[in-house]
């Protein structure tokens, strides 16, 4: 698995350099977004997901003590058609209800998990780094990729890492190409048509929203738009949100961080 960190982290780096060259990084940023994006940048890949591996691990030798390996001989292809479609699903409704903690007393505590990668007043590429420590524990994705890995299928696993990691740098890039598609007379409604299938950059950016354009109750998948299109959660965009970000008192960077372990008043 560790082989694929190098293509992740290039195209990471290609994007974020071409948006700093193009002055999409300059006087956006306060002391507490550098922590914020900073610290779980460095924690989350050296503690938490390495945390998260090892009780996925257990739990999975647990639960299957005779399956490590089983899989090993299934064509990875297949494999890896089937995971991305199962983690996409399980990954929608995991999200869905992480915003639907915003109002429900049973939920709440996976709203604030979650709140930290949309507390950002910014959409671009660092913004995929700004991921509460603890979300690495609750997301499917670490939980099916890694009962893949344990089943012998660490191809497949990377393959849907990578797919989704990729579409998430696309879609939280601060460059939006599919703007003009969109508006283009000629191709603009074939855009929409495709747009109801896979997210566009537009559509998770109205995510990560709120005003005009902006809905952060809409557009849970990462790559299936259908998902949304079929659950009734599809938004399709004119334009950019009026602002990025969430409305009202801001969370204190600590608790952005380190929730649940860490817990402070919001402030104003």
């Amino acid at each position: 698995m560790a082989s694929y960190l190098g293509p992740i982290i290039v195209v990471t780096l290609a994007i974020l350099l071409l948006e700093i060259a193009c002055g999409r990084h300059r006087g956006i940023y306060r002391k507490e977004d550098w922590l914020v994006i900073g610290l779980p940048a460095v924690l989350n890949p050296a503690v938490s997901r390495a945390l998260a591996g090892a009780l996925i691990g257990t739990v999975a030798s647990w639960v299957a003590p005779a399956g490590r390996g089983a899989l090993a001989q299934v064509s990875p292809l297949p494999v890896y058609l089937v995971l991305l479609l199962v983690v996409e699903f399980c990954f929608y409704w995991a999200h869905r209800w992480a915003h639907e903690g915003q109002k429900s007393p049973w939920l709440g505590w996976l709203w604030k998990i979650h709140r930290t990668h949309h507390a950002g007043k910014y959409m671009n590429v660092l913004v995929t780094l700004r991921i509460n420590l603890a979300w690495s524990f609750v997301v499917p994705t670490a939980w099916l990729t890694g009962f893949a890995i344990y089943l012998g299928q660490g191809k497949a696993a990377a393959w849907v890492i990578l797919t989704i990691y990729g579409w998430n740098l696309l879609t939280h890039s601060h460059f939006r190409w599919d703007d003009a598609i969109r508006s283009h007379p000629r191709f603009g409604s074939l855009m929409r048509a495709i747009e109801h299938v896979i997210i566009s950059p537009g559509m998770h950016h109205t995510h990560h929203g709120y005003g005009r354009d902006g809905a952060s109750y809409r557009n849970y998948a990462v790559t299936f738009a259908l998902l949304d299109w079929a659950f009734g959660t599809l938004h399709i965009p004119n334009g950019r949100p009026a602002k990025y970000g969430l409305p009202g008192p801001e969370p204190h960077w600590s608790e952005e961080v380190f929730y649940p372990l860490v817990r402070v008043r919001s402030r104003s």
